[in-house]
């Protein structure tokens, strides 16, 4: 069969709002991306796992509520990282001063991949970011 015909494979695990999240999160899109032979990018996809699962954790996910984090392979290549939170609230990528210890995860997220964006889901949100095939 055609790659590009081929049904996604998707692969998805809900976390609850605790900080070893961010860590369990890395562990199984590396475990999947492995399962899947995905090497080529695999920093830049773990990287910007962390980055989402912890705006998760500081924006999105309210108290007594967790986050779904989404990994789907299409078969042209593309590798889709989704995270479905419950809160309410705007994403945007901040202008962050020199001093700023933080809000710089959405800029490393649109500089790693290829893209990103949000849809609205009830309740809450979807946050993800795409990447193309690369060896």
């Amino acid at each position: 069969m055609n790659a590009e015909l081929q049904p996604p494979e998707a692969r998805a695990v809900f976390y609850e709002r605790e900080r070893r999240s961010v860590h369990l999160a890395r562990t199984f899109t590396c475990a999947t991306l492995a399962g899947w032979s995905l090497s080529g990018r695999r920093d830049d996809v773990l990287l910007c796992v962390s980055e989402l699962a912890t705006n998760a954790l500081l924006h999105g996910v309210p108290r007594g509520r967790g986050y779904l984090l989404r990994l789907v392979r299409h078969g042209g290549g593309v590798l889709r990282v989704e995270v479905h939170d419950s809160g309410s609230g705007e994403v945007r990528v901040p202008e962050p001063s020199v001093d700023a210890e933080g809000g710089r995860g959405l800029l490393l997220v649109t500089a790693l991949s290829d893209k990103w964006g949000v849809e609205p889901r009830s309740p809450g949100k979807i946050v993800w970011c795409e990447f193309g095939h690369r060896s």
